[in-house]
């Protein structure tokens, strides 16, 4: 853990016995998902960190989300798998199987409680939506390459997902939907590789990727 603002090494926690690849924060809860197939729930308050352990993915965990108004966790594997856990439960409350490609892009409206949307890889290309009230797929929509991350827009009810491999023949674009009806808005294009980075600024108004 670092301090921004004096790029200063604050805290150094241990524990994963392979490559860290998801982060996601939930107030004083920082929870890391790892190659090790492992999810640990860390209070960086306190100097024994590491308050859970979560088993369930029969792979490394590359996709974490917080979402702090209902307080679930929304974690993907390479299994495939999208889990959805209640607080700091040490079981899944919803295991979701339907795609067919390693789950790395994840994201939870912020307009509407309870709906999740998750992408997948290469041998998926679909982002599907979810309603984790009642455990049900509410949609899916086959966008013919390879998912490597969702956001949601904060102003208004948009998706941003962000491409690698096509089938077709634009690749490695970023993409604007509107949702529900998931018409394109927007196709944005200049990366020559897949875009595995998307984060999105304080106001919501601009996006950045890599």
């Amino acid at each position: 853990i670092w301090d921004a603002e004096k790029c200063k090494l604050i805290r150094t926690m241990t524990g994963h016995t392979a490559r860290v690849g998801a982060l996601a924060w939930n107030e004083h809860i920082l929870s890391s998902g790892s190659r090790d197939r492992l999810i640990y729930h860390r209070d960086v308050r306190v100097p024994e960190h590491t308050i859970r352990e979560l088993k369930g993915h029969r792979q490394e965990v590359c996709g974490l989300r917080w979402n702090t108004d209902s307080n679930q966790l929304a974690s993907g594997g390479n299994d495939n798998r999208l889990f959805v856990w209640e607080g700091l439960t040490e079981a899944p409350l919803w295991k979701f199987t339907s795609h067919k490609a390693a789950v790395k892009a994840i994201a939870w409206s912020p307009h509407q409680q309870g709906i999740l949307a998750s992408g997948g890889g290469t041998a998926d290309m679909t982002i599907r939506f979810w309603n984790t009230l009642n455990g049900n797929m509410v949609s899916e929509l086959d966008t013919g390459s390879q998912i490597c991350n969702l956001m949601w827009s904060k102003t208004s009810n948009e998706l941003v997902s962000t491409h690698g491999y096509s089938a077709g023949k634009v690749q490695n674009q970023i993409q604007v939907w509107c949702y529900p009806t998931m018409q394109q808005v927007a196709t944005l294009t200049g990366h020559t590789m897949r875009v595995l980075y998307l984060a999105m600024s304080p106001d919501g108004e601009t996006i950045v990727t890599g």
